[in-house]
């Protein structure tokens, strides 16, 4: 049974958080970086592979989704304080992290900004920190949302006003996904999900983060890391894989030809036996 409970934090906001209990402290313990945008209520495909291998799943909501509190002006390095206070409460001591597409750099985050409780990273459809090495925006159906971001929060916010999703986005193999093993995924983000329902005050404030300074090097991050990349993806091009597989001093990359942004997450249970491997 999954435990929901608001973390309080020092500075008076709460985190909206999510615990699949199981193995005592000492057992291993994965937290999930929802993307942009979900709630961070656990989905059922990351709950039976999480329980099926004896690790407790831990999630939460980032600041303004989900019913956690608002953090005006965050950027991805906040990610890392934040998931240390709830792993405190919830007394888990060291843990894995896994991202997917705007978790992805949240998961990186607690990697080199708590070097001593992350064992191992996985990062799926995961963009790059922003550079001009190459065209971040290349590839990409509908960046119009973090070219808009890349520009300051107010730009975002007149954007969010008109934005529709574009369906182009996503590939046959994506909507097949959607429609069987993760559709907990599209039931949670879509605009019709308790994601869209809530505004999007969490999706602006996470593209002004990913398209500024991140508030940390990848060179920091020590521990070993799993790129996970869709060969296929339109939302976050493979470009930013191998960007990602430069900078970063301990990782792989595994390439999923046939991939797009969400048939990608197929590989979440090999990625948590990786990750056990190393833990």
């Amino acid at each position: 049974m999954v435990i929901e409970q608001d973390v309080k934090l020092s500075d008076g906001r709460t985190l909206r958080t999510y615990d699949s209990g199981g193995p005592g402290p000492d057992g291993p313990a994965v937290v999930w970086h929802h993307g942009s945008p979900q709630t961070g209520a656990p989905l059922e495909p990351l709950l039976a592979a999480a329980g099926a291998r004896g690790i407790r799943l831990v999630s939460y909501g980032r600041p303004s989704y989900g019913g956690s509190s608002p953090l005006p002006g965050r950027n991805v390095a906040a990610a890392a304080e934040d998931v240390a206070r709830i792993a405190d409460a919830l007394g888990v001591e060291s843990f894995a992290v896994m991202g997917a597409s705007g978790g992805g750099p949240h998961a990186l985050a607690c990697a080199a900004l708590l070097p001593d409780r992350v064992t191992g990273v996985v990062c799926l459809a995961g963009i790059a920190p922003y550079t001009e090495d190459f065209d971040w925006y290349e590839g990409m159906v509908s960046p119009g949302g973090l070219r808009a971001a890349a520009d300051g929060r107010e730009a975002r916010e007149l954007y969010a006003a008109t934005d529709e999703f574009d369906p182009a986005c996503f590939t046959s193999a994506d909507f097949a996904a959607l429609a069987g093993a993760w559709a907990s995924l599209g039931a949670d983000a879509g605009k019709a999900g308790q994601a869209g329902q809530a505004g999007p005050d969490g999706l602006v404030d996470d593209d002004v983060a990913f398209a500024t300074a991140w508030g940390f090097d990848l060179a920091e991050v020590a521990a070993p890391v799993l790129l996970v990349q869709g060969g296929l993806d339109r939302v976050v091009p493979p470009s930013h894989a191998a960007s990602m597989l430069a900078a970063l001093p301990n990782a792989e990359l595994w390439v999923r030809p046939e991939d797009g942004h969400v048939s990608v997450l197929d590989t979440c249970p090999s990625a948590m036996d990786w990750l056990l491997a190393r833990s």
